[in-house]
């Protein structure tokens, strides 16, 4: 696990479905992209310091039917680079950069927490009428005093060079990041996820790129925009989801015309990642009655 950075060569030996990876060029940032299957193009965003592993289950599962394109986000996993802010807009227009050169349009969008931002966020920009189905989504800005404390803590941390050292090193002890994923998220993983996020969080630029997009992730602007959503949208909370409260969702739900919901009992945040196959039924079923193409 030596290094800054998380190695392709050495570190991605034994990634998950290493071999659906590539690498693209585009915006600034060379991409570590994972495409499968064949049929409707489902582009899969996942979350604040997770990667392309956080769909590790869901992706095979989804081929059956589906084109399954996934990415490591900016900063996160194996993709690198210099590109545009690290903010919501920033992150949407990156996204759409990588598309532009896949030279793909999906048919259907899936995100999870943060990801579900960046999704809203680019069927907006785009004027897309796509389908999303959103898990666990963090679309709305944190309540009273945290709305401001949580950003500037999150700035605090990416300007002091040490904290995704600390933190890294924190990580490597055994089974220390499956207790703050537990902590944090309300989730139970397998040993094959807490192995893939105990990797990520051991490399203190991973944990640099997921501090940076914190400082610079704003929602307001975001959800004063949710109303004009023309997409069908689902959004899926998770009962024991200690990262977003249902009433959180809840509020998502109610500025978005039209929007459905769903709830996956007895999971936490990773609901997706605990119980690929309910997450994937979801998503398939949604997308029978919602796609047109």
């Amino acid at each position: 696990m030596s290094g800054r950075y998380p190695d392709w060569s050495t570190d991605g030996k034994d990634w998950p479905n290493r071999e659906a990876s590539s690498f693209v060029r585009a915006g600034g940032y060379e991409w570590h992209v994972q495409k499968m299957g064949d049929g409707p193009i489902c582009l899969l965003i996942h979350g604040t310091g997770a990667a392309t592993h956080s769909w590790r289950d869901v992706m095979p599962l989804l081929a059956k039917h589906h084109t399954v394109v996934a990415m490591d986000l900016p900063g996160h996993g194996f993709t690198k680079g210099m590109g545009q802010r690290p903010t919501l807009e920033g992150m949407a227009a990156s996204v759409a950069a990588l598309l532009d050169e896949l030279k793909i349009t999906p048919t259907l969008i899936v995100g999870h927490s943060a990801g579900v931002a960046i999704a809203a966020q680019l069927l907006l920009d785009r004027k897309w009428q796509i389908p999303l189905i959103g898990f666990t989504p963090a679309l709305m800005p944190f309540p009273g005093l945290a709305a401001k404390i949580f950003p500037s803590l999150a700035k605090m941390l990416f300007t002091n060079p040490f904290v995704a050292i600390i933190f890294s090193r924190m990580a490597q002890a055994p089974g220390q990041t499956r207790k703050f994923l537990a902590r944090s998220t309300g989730s139970n993983i397998d040993p094959a996820g807490a192995k893939y996020y105990t990797f990520l969080f051991s490399k203190s630029g991973h944990c640099d790129g997921a501090i940076r997009m914190m400082a610079n992730w704003r929602l307001e602007a975001l959800g004063a925009r949710l109303g004009n959503l023309a997409s069908p949208v689902l959004l899926v909370s998770a009962a024991k989801d200690a990262a977003i409260p249902k009433a959180a969702v809840m509020q998502a739900v109610a500025l978005i015309p039209g929007c459905e919901t769903q709830e996956m009992a007895a999971l936490g945040h990773l609901a997706h990642e605990e119980d690929s196959a309910q997450a994937t039924n979801i998503i398939t079923e949604f997308a029978k009655t919602k796609m047109t193409a």
